[in-house]
């Protein structure tokens, strides 16, 4: 057995800081006798079994298919990209990007020794299907596949495959700056499926209505098949998931012999359960100075903390009879204060927080336009929210928002139950009052349901980023993305955001995505409060494990490699 792999410098722009605190040494728990087992905490539920649709598009459904799902490539924790040579022959190939000289081409080779989990060879064949069920409904290649975000699917107009390699083709006077993520770690499916369990259930791939039946079963269906070091053996969306070493893998033998990984959204169970030896870590999706605290006092865990990828928002539906008017919204995105929000979360614990002003790119990108500011939204501005509803034909009688002699709302303020977003939502209850308007807190279980289901008038949650940026306008604000959640529908923003996705150099594409956030703002559908600190800890027993912030597998991006300290 032999490690396969090659760095890529590709630079990520804004790379995460890190700031690490490690407890005393000393105490903790036994080592572990006979079977080498991890148990790795899942803080929210997984909606799905595979994570190209809008409700299988979240965190928890991508690490929980973490050692199971190939895929081409990743960022690295430390913003390098790193080809995956375990399932690679070679580092794919750019052929052509020259439009002068022809359409944009480029291509993938499996290894030979690339098998799925049942012995079957990994074929350019998977990699055909998986883009198909990722492309948008327009593609034509399936009738009822939900997929998250296709733009970069959209932009091919022929796959040829042959064995282990497949060549793309882009539409005439299109170019894909980001062309080597077509089938990574963090693309729309998270990397790519075995197309050949659809003819062995009967299904023609190359039929859309049969191809929609296939997209179905594998987000319904646990999944007993693997092209990583684990598979998953038992577990449900429910409880918990368990994984065990894949026989077939051909690349490094995983040190571990199980793997449990729980679903707990009650972070107030962390630090007991890490103490008692119940857990062995978790990367949760949301900051909990509380958590944090407790953590950093005990011996034998290593807890770390920095600006993660996901950035927390408030989304607004456009298609609520109140909502649907941009004055309402502006004014409550003016009334709401950011700043307030993010003190109030993680002034104490992350003083160096820092509210993000571009939906797209950090301060410390090249790329960054201060879009927010100059718009009074996110100040906190109550005056100037009021004067907004009133030069709109809003009226406050009291304490009550009317229009023509109605009240405004009650509206429906939504989020998951964790500390950080509770206290958010307090907050957001307490702005939205100074200006008349009632909001009505509710818990979210299921956040994929409610998103795609559009079960809300104002809803806060975090989008997951990476270095890569052309492919997510599109996902955000597109009218017909199945991830534009609140249904904003703009023709001018349309059209930006897919010539972001088709622009031949990042440089380009930035400038479009910076005039399409702008137009994002006016519209008042998206209010971005900060790029959220998120925190990893983990009993010092487990090696070979470390926080990346730079993708949605975070811990999980190498799970292959966990191990036991010896």
């Amino acid at each position: 057995m032999h490690k396969r792999r090659k760095i890529l410098a590709l630079g990520a722009a804004g790379a995460s800081a890190m700031m690490v605190l490690t407890a005393c040494a000393g105490g903790g728990g036994e080592e572990t006798e006979g079977e080498r087992e991890v148990t790795w905490v899942i803080n929210s539920l997984p909606a799905a079994w595979a994570s190209i649709s809008s409700a299988g598009g979240s965190v928890y459904t991508i690490q929980t298919l973490s050692g199971v799902l190939p895929y081409t490539g990743q960022w690295q924790p430390d913003g390098t990209y790193e080809y995956n040579m375990d399932v690679l022959a070679e580092e794919p190939t750019l052929i052509n990007d020259d439009l002068d000289e022809g359409p944009f081409q480029y291509s993938f080779t499996l290894a030979d020794d690339a098998v799925w989990s049942d012995g079957e060879p990994m074929t350019g064949e998977d990699i055909r299907v998986s883009v198909m069920m990722s492309a948008s409904p327009d593609s034509g290649y399936c009738t009822t596949c939900d997929s998250r975000g296709g733009t970069t699917a959209d932009m091919v107009e022929e796959m040829e495959v042959d064995g282990k390699t497949i060549t793309f083709t882009l539409k005439e006077g299109l170019a894909d700056a980001e062309w080597m993520s077509q089938v990574d770690a963090h693309s729309t499916g998270g990397g790519f499926y075995p197309a050949h369990l659809a003819e062995e259930n009967g299904w023609d791939v190359d039929d859309p209505d049969q191809l929609g039946e296939f997209f179905t079963w594998l987000h319904e269906t646990r999944p007993e098949w693997s092209g990583g070091p684990y598979m998953i053996t038992d577990g449900d969306l429910e409880n918990q998931v368990v994984k065990e070493p894949n026989p077939e893998w051909w690349g490094e033998e995983p040190q571990l012999d199980r793997i449990i990984m729980p679903f707990n959204t009650d972070e107030s169970t962390f630090v007991n359960a890490i103490n008692n030896g119940e857990i062995d870590g978790a990367n949760p999706a949301q900051y909990s100075e509380d958590v944090m605290q407790e953590l950093e006092g005990l011996p034998q865990v290593s807890l770390s903390v920095g600006e993660g990828n996901i950035w927390e928002h408030v989304d607004l539906n456009t298609e609520n009879e109140w909502l649907e008017d941009v004055e309402l919204r502006r004014a409550i995105f003016t009334a709401i204060d950011r700043d307030d929000i993010a003190n109030r979360n993680f002034g104490a614990g992350y003083p160096e927080y820092e509210l993000k002003n571009n939906h797209v790119f950090g301060s410390d990108s090249p790329y960054f336009t201060d879009v927010i500011t100059d718009s009074g939204q996110g100040s906190g501005d109550a005056d100037a929210a009021i004067e907004i509803l009133e030069d709109a034909g809003y009226e406050l009688d009291g304490d009550t928002l009317m229009l023509d002699g109605e009240q405004v709302g009650p509206l429906r303020l939504r989020a998951t139950d964790t500390q950080t977003r509770s206290t958010s939502l307090q907050l957001i209850q307490a702005h939205l009052a100074e200006i008349g308007i009632q909001a009505e807190i509710e818990v979210i279980d299921d956040l994929g349901g409610v998103l795609s289901e559009q079960d809300y008038d104002i809803v806060q949650f975090g989008w997951s980023g990476t270095p890569y940026f052309t492919t997510a306008p599109e996902q955000y604000w597109h009218s017909d993305s199945g991830s534009n959640f609140g249904k904003l529908s703009n023709e001018e923003i349309d059209e930006l955001v897919e010539a972001v996705g088709s622009s031949a150099s990042q440089e380009e594409a930035a400038e479009f995505a910076n005039e399409a956030a702008a137009l994002v703002v006016e519209e008042a559908y998206v209010l971005p409060i900060l790029a959220e600190p998120n925190y990893f800890f983990v009993n010092d027993r487990v090696a070979n494990i470390e926080d990346n912030l730079q993708s949605s597998y975070r811990a999980t991006y190498n799970i292959g490699e966990w191990a036991l300290a010896e």
